[in-house]
């Protein structure tokens, strides 16, 4: 898996991310300089653990043909210091049952990003 992304500072701070044939912007909000013309990149991780979340989970109820109607996460980070923890809240709707509910829970935390922040990551940075 490969992004690339690009920044042209004829636009401070905005970047244009691609994943093969999908293009996403990303932006800071005015009040760091940036035009807040998309979703900053710390929000854009918090966009990709909710939804990795809410798709292990609707896959998961899928494969056991459960009643889940929707899944609703809700994810925040309060600062952005690493140590700062993130909080996510998941809203299960349909005729599930205790059992089901927590299984899904239980689920919702083998999502592959979830594992990933929560492991030791490294990070290899190399200038062209």
């Amino acid at each position: 898996m490969q992004a690339t992304i690009t920044l042209n500072t004829a636009t401070p701070f905005q970047s244009t991310t691609s994943f093969g044939p999908h293009n996403v912007t990303l932006d800071v909000p005015d009040s760091l300089g940036g035009g807040d013309t998309g979703p900053s990149p710390h929000q854009m991780l918090l966009t990709s653990l909710g939804s990795c979340t809410a798709i292990t989970v609707a896959m998961y109820a899928t494969r056991k043909e459960w009643p889940l109607e929707r899944v609703e996460v809700s994810v925040s980070h309060a600062d952005h210091k690493a140590e700062t923890p993130i909080e996510k809240t998941i809203t299960l709707i349909g005729n599930l049952d205790g059992e089901q509910r927590e299984r899904l829970h239980s689920i919702a935390e083998k999502c592959p990003i979830n594992l990933l922040l929560k492991g030791t990551v490294t990070v290899n940075s190399h200038l062209a």
